[in-house]
């Protein structure tokens, strides 16, 4: 058994087989190729320093929000909603934009988009002007309303996603899918919206 071993190692000579060389050039030549690439990928970034497209809103209003005794609620918002493209080097592609609005559970719009690129170091504004039809609130969600009233306070519920894509350079193409979830705040006196964070994150 030990001498079948040798065989396949050493030729009839006593010298490696070249086989073996073969072999050992073949994943010499790999072991060099990946860490190429790696320089090359990271040198990439260090340059390019590639940054995820985002969309957040940006604006909104509350144009109009109406509720009478039957429980019948109306409402209409403006919504400003930005694509922003940090990248320096490269455009950005959104598409598949899709954006639910919502109040105490009760769907109102979605809103949609096609599918459009922002150029590099740029942004873009989608526009929407939210007109409801109207809303059968339950007892408990007209008593919510009766409250946001007296306290000068209404929150909506905006939830969304976009499809993200760019060209980072020498990596190739990057796709990313941006989720948007979070609460739009208002006062009903006057229909002003309450500045908070809605920015997406990546996955």
């Amino acid at each position: 058994m030990p001498k079948f071993k040798r065989k396949l190692v050493m030729g009839a000579n006593g010298r490696t087989n070249p086989l073996v060389w073969l072999v050992a050039i073949i994943c010499t030549i790999i072991a060099v190729a990946v860490v190429v690439v790696g320089i090359v990928v990271f040198i990439g970034y260090i340059v390019i320093h590639p940054r995820v497209p985002v969309i957040s809103v940006t604006n909104a209003h509350l144009d109009l929000l109406r509720n009478d005794y039957a429980g019948l609620l109306q409402t209409q918002l403006t919504i400003v909603v930005t694509a922003k493209n940090g990248n320096a080097k490269a455009h950005a592609s959104f598409s598949a934009i899709t954006f639910n609005i919502s109040y105490q559970g009760q769907d109102i719009a979605v809103l949609v988009a096609d599918p459009f690129e922002v150029p590099k170091n740029s942004s873009k504004d989608l526009s929407y002007v939210v007109q409801s039809s109207s809303i059968p609130l339950t007892p408990d969600q007209m008593e919510e309303v009766n409250d946001a009233w007296k306290r000068n306070e209404i929150e909506f519920d905006f939830k969304g996603a976009a499809r993200t894509q760019w060209r980072v350079g020498p990596l190739g193409s990057v796709k990313f899918l941006c989720h948007l979830d979070c609460d739009l705040k208002f006062r009903p006196v006057n229909g002003t919206y309450i500045p908070s964070r809605c920015t997406s994150k990546s996955h």
